[in-house]
Parts: C-alpha cells; sequence; structure tokens
C-alpha cells in the first residue's frame, strides 16, 4: 500500500452491497481499523464532521467491554456470548476473559457477512471453544440455536451476555425492551448482562443527526434517554454503580477518562436470577 492510499477492503462474501454502509464497519473505522468500504468512510466522515467525539465513543465502549468481562470473569462467569460483535479489534471479549481463564468459552453474534469472514479467521486457532454466528440479533431464538453455539457454551451454567453498542439500533416499534426479555430467558439464573447505549439527554440535537445518519446505513436505530436505558435493567438485579456514563462505570487507573460530555453513552451491568427473583439493585459479591 502506498502512503496516503485508502485501507484495503476486506474480502467481498456473498451477499454484501458494499454501496451501502454498515454499522460493523463503521465502527471499525471510528477505531481505525482496516475492514471497511468507500461507502462506509464516506459515512463516517460526515458524522464526523459534526461529532468528531464518536471516535473516542468507539473507545469507551471498547473499554466498558472489557471492564464488564472482567467483573464477569471474577463472578465466576467463563464463558460468554457478544450479540453484534462487530470486526475484530484490539482486546476481544475471548483475549480479555482468557486472562482469567485459559479455556474460556466465546461465541460472537453479528448479522454482517464480513464480520463471519474475518471473524472466523482471527478464531481459527481454538475453534473448540471460540466460534461465530452470522444472525440478526432480532430473532434470540435461532442465536441460541445455533450449533455454532450449541457446541461451545454450555446453557445449564452463567453465561455473561454482551449488549454493547447494540440496542440503540434498534427502534421502539422493534420492540426492543421485549427483545432483552427474550435474551434473558435463554439464559440460566446467575447470568450477568453488560449493557451500552447512546444518550440523548446531553446532546439532544447530535443524537438526532446520528440518529438521521444511520437512518442510510443498514442499521438504523433510535438513541433513548438514560431513563429510558434504565429499563432495559428492570428484569435484572443491577450492580454499582448503577447505569452511568461509560467513563464513570468502574474506571481503572490504566486507562483514559473520557468526559460525558464528549462520551454521552451509558453502561451498566445486571445479574439474571431468574424470572421469579425480585427486582432489586444488588452489588457483585466480594
Amino acid at each position: 500500500m502506498t502512503e496516503g492510499s485508502p485501507p484495503a477492503a476486506p474480502a467481498m462474501p456473498a451477499g454484501v452491497d458494499p454501496t451501502v454502509p454498515s454499522s460493523a464497519r463503521l465502527y471499525d473505522y471510528f477505531l481505525a481499523g482496516k475492514n471497511n468500504y468507500a461507502a462506509d468512510r464516506e459515512a463516517a466522515e460526515k458524522m464526523l464532521a459534526v461529532v468528531p467525539e464518536i471516535r473516542m465513543w468507539a473507545r469507551a465502549d471498547r473499554a466498558f467491554m472489557r471492564r464488564a468481562v472482567d467483573l464477569m470473569c471474577a463472578q465466576g462467569i467463563d464463558q460468554f456470548l457478544d450479540i453484534g460483535a462487530g470486526l475484530p479489534a484490539e482486546g476481544p471479549v475471548h483475549e480479555v476473559a482468557r486472562h482469567h481463564y485459559p479455556e474460556a468459552r466465546v461465541v460472537y453474534v453479528d448479522h454482517d457477512p464480513v464480520v463471519r469472514v474475518h471473524a472466523e479467521a482471527l478464531l481459527a486457532d481454538r475453534p473448540d471453544v471460540t466460534g461465530v454466528v452470522e444472525a440478526d440479533m432480532r430473532d434470540p431464538e435461532a442465536v441460541f440455536a445455533h450449533p455454532e453455539l450449541t457446541r461451545r457454551l454450555d446453557l445449564s451454567r452463567p453465561v455473561g451476555l454482551l449488549l454493547v453498542a447494540m440496542l440503540h439500533f434498534l427502534r421502539d416499534e422493534q420492540e426492543p425492551y421485549a427483545l432483552v426479555r427474550r435474551y434473558l430467558e435463554h439464559l440460566p439464573p446467575g447470568s450477568y448482562v453488560a449493557i451500552s447505549h447512546g444518550e440523548n439527554d446531553t446532546h439532544p440535537d447530535r443524537a438526532r443527526f446520528l440518529e438521521e445518519l444511520y437512518a442510510a446505513t443498514s442499521s438504523p436505530g433510535q438513541i433513548r434517554s438514560i431513563a429510558e436505558i434504565r429499563r432495559f435493567f428492570d428484569d435484572l438485579a443491577l450492580l454499582e454503580p448503577g447505569v452511568v456514563h461509560l467513563a464513570d462505570w468502574r474506571p481503572t487507573d490504566d486507562e483514559p477518562h473520557y468526559d460525558p460530555d464528549q462520551v454521552w453513552a451509558v453502561g451498566g451491568v445486571g445479574r439474571w436470577d431468574g424470572p421469579a427473583a425480585s427486582r432489586k439493585s444488588a452489588d457483585a459479591p466480594s
């Protein structure tokens, strides 16, 4: 590649329209990845022109995901389901989990065929414990029935479910709260769920702008208020510090602290104690 040339495009799997921007490839671009097409880069630059902090947002989301996985591992979780995993990026779930459990099992799910192709290549060294499912997150029944999942995850034991930067790609008419409940109904008690989501309280005009641009991608969505985002945890025992801006969720000294005015997204982790459990806040056991 010569200096100043555009990033190399990934191999084109069947069924991919490179002229329609993809949320996974946009995220890849924001993280300085190379697995994106010209349409993705053009859409990303339009977003960055008005919302330059979206790059920080992407990095903060990745850092939140890593901290959430660390917490879940500390509670004994050694198998994970990452919904909307996106293209390979620094510090993926299986690498974080293997710092705690060398045989940690991870299944990645994404509807983008480009993600599947790259993830399969990345995971080829340990196909016994890591796999990828090409599926729509709106169909949890298909996700949990997929052989790539059933041969790796033991659903008689707790699972760490990751819905990081995904639920804002669902509009209200797609019943996102009911969808989360459907996921929970497939999980055994003692499982943990991590959710992050863009909020529109801090910068409502910028939030509307992003919604308008994402409407032209393969994953239109809806940015919600913090109160609306908290509703996703109604069936969970919410861990401290609750649903807060990403930089304020159990920060560590070795990560940059992102100003909530710049990274206007929130996250939280909750424990699923089963359908009959009382709904209450709870910190992780020591």
